[in-house]
């Protein structure tokens, strides 16, 4: 199965193109361009290179969110615009799955990992988070939310096995660790730079385990972006129209 995937759900954008599991190509760029300017470009580059044309394209992914308000919608409407032309199916994919499946098969059977802990920075003491179980295929443990550094430490309080932090919020997140708790920090590992900004490639390899474990595929029509926290604009416009009242 072929597979294209993008994710311009943060600073960084990137696309890339699978067959099953294994990476083809990948282009990636965190040069804090315009998300609009830059992603078909990349799309195009890379079908160009790898000669594959668009219609062989089997499935479209792309990560729907949490992240950027903006960067969402352009990566949304990119894949609905060319999975619409050729009717092909679409897998959306959560931005933290994207960020969990950098690490997949991490652990082989000896080198445990344990538990991955997707942190994005939400601003205002927030992060976006979930957890997923590296040892056990990548099983999820809990749903995507925006909650505050110190619910996250309770969860990973309570948690016995290894914890990996991933993502742009780790630095944030492990320091308000260490001065809350020393041990409960020590506890904690932290990924790779490389491995901090969400990957198209792994967008596409959730979206090929997720189509075949059978959660099924969409139509370019029902794409859309999925928000945990209203745009910042709406925010300050209800607390001004509350504060009015």
């Amino acid at each position: 199965m072929r597979i294209l995937a993008i994710d311009t759900s943060s600073l960084a954008a990137s696309c890339a193109i699978l067959e099953d599991e294994r990476v083809i190509a990948e282009i990636y760029s965190d040069t804090r361009t315009t998300h609009s300017q830059t992603i078909m470009p990349m799309v195009e580059g890379m079908l160009n290179f790898t000669k594959i044309k668009l219609e062989d394209v089997d499935l479209f992914a792309v990560s729907v969110g949490p992240g950027s308000f903006t960067g969402l919608r352009i990566g949304v409407s990119a894949i609905k615009g060319m999975a619409q032309v050729y009717n092909k199916p679409c897998v959306v994919v959560s931005t933290m799955e994207t960020l969990a499946y950098s690490l997949y098969k991490c652990g082989g059977e000896n080198n445990i990992v344990g538990i991955c802990c997707p942190v994005m920075d939400a601003r205002c003491g927030q992060v976006y988070t979930a957890s997923f179980d590296i040892d056990n295929d990548m099983h999820r443990l809990t749903a995507d939310r925006a909650i505050m550094i110190d619910e996250l430490y309770d969860y990973i309080y309570n948690i016995k096995s290894p914890v990996t932090l991933i993502g742009d919020g780790i630095d944030v997140v492990y320091s308000a660790i260490k001065e809350k708790d020393e041990y409960t920090y020590k506890r904690i590992n932290i990924s790779s730079p490389q491995h901090c900004m969400q990957h198209a490639a792994s967008t596409g390899l959730a979206a090929y385990k997720k189509y075949k474990a059978g959660y099924g595929s969409v139509s370019a029509q029902e794409l859309a972006p999925v928000y945990l926290k209203l745009p910042q604009a709406q925010r300050e416009l209800l607390t001004k129209q509350n504060i009015s009242k």
